[in-house]
């Protein structure tokens, strides 16, 4: 399906198909070959490539092997913590973004960044490109309007 739609970008997430939300990064080293193959059929297509990581050093360097262009944070660990106050939470994230950036691959984030943790993450985290909010955003703009939370969001961005 993916080559046939041939999105700008596909994020490759380890759920089962009745999973409801991913709850896990990839493990690389585990599933290298799992990982490669798909993600050299998808750059031949012009397609750029992302695996869902937990924020492990071993894992961005893994990552990097499969060949993927990006990888995406996954943030509820971080959430979690910086909801109760403490935001060292961020400091592997940060240090995978530093290593990710190294090795030359692209950084995105996601799973339950909000209007309340989001621009700290921001402002710790280097070369984020892309994040990943579609549940709070849907969330927030039920109170909010959509319109006003998008705008919100992208100001905390900046």
């Amino acid at each position: 399906m993916v080559t046939r739609i041939k999105p700008t970008q596909v994020t490759l997430v380890p759920d089962a198909e009745d999973a409801i939300t991913s709850n896990a990064g990839w493990d690389c080293v585990k599933h290298h070959a799992f990982l490669s193959e798909p993600i050299n059929e998808f750059k031949q297509q012009g397609i750029r490539t992302s695996i869902f990581l937990d924020p492990n050093l071993a894992q961005v360097e893994a990552a990097k092997a499969t060949g993927t262009d990006r990888i995406e944070l996954y943030t509820e660990g971080f959430a979690h913590e910086y909801a109760l106050g403490n935001e060292e939470a961020v400091r592997p994230y940060t240090d995978c973004a530093i290593l990710a950036h190294e090795l030359g691959m692209g950084i995105n984030a996601g799973h339950d960044l909000s209007l309340d943790n989001i621009k700290f993450f921001k402002q710790n985290v280097p070369n984020l490109l892309d994040v990943s909010i579609g549940h709070a955003l849907i969330s927030e703009s039920l109170y909010l309007g959509i319109e006003n939370v998008i705008n919100m969001y992208l100001a905390r961005l900046k």
